[in-house]
């Protein structure tokens, strides 16, 4: 079985909703012949609490609007550190830069098909590392090199 036509409408829009509002590492997984309950799984990430709650609701409000699609559940607003957005026939999670480590949901679903995406969902692979790159979270500093980069100590 594969994801439905109304299914990738549906992750096609919601990863243009996500990359319009600058999420990272924008990915989409058919799980349909691994679950029952869902066709598809649409991954995105962002460095801070308020950007996620900005995706997910650019998000909702894009599939509202074009596709007339609403969630059936929405978590995880409170903290805005995973965010779930259930519409049945897809489910998009928008973690916190941090959790989408720790949590790695791509190890779980790698074995199932990569959905094609919009250009611009495209672009977004790899934007998480150069924004832990650039802003020190990765333990180097803006140039790169162990260290804040400000004064040349280790930290």
């Amino acid at each position: 079985m594969t994801a439905t036509d109304r299914s990738i409408a549906l992750v096609n829009a919601a990863a243009q909703a996500a990359a319009d509002r600058l999420a990272h590492d924008i990915i989409a997984y058919d799980v349909s012949d691994v679950l029952s309950i869902t066709d598809a799984f649409l991954l995105a990430s962002a460095p801070n609490d308020r950007q996620v709650k900005s995706i997910v609701d650019e998000i909702e409000e894009r599939l509202n609007k074009e596709l007339g699609a609403k969630p059936v559940r929405r978590e995880g607003d409170r903290e805005a550190r995973w965010v779930l957005l259930d519409y049945v026939d897809i489910v998009v999670h928008v973690q916190h830069s941090e959790e989408r480590v720790f949590y790695a949901l791509e190890r779980l679903w790698k074995d199932c098909p990569e959905l094609p995406l919009p250009e611009d969902a495209v672009k977004t692979r790899g934007k998480a590392a150069e924004h832990a790159r650039l802003s020190g979270t990765d333990g180097s500093g803006p140039d790169g090199l162990p260290g804040d980069g400000t004064d040349g100590e280790l930290r």
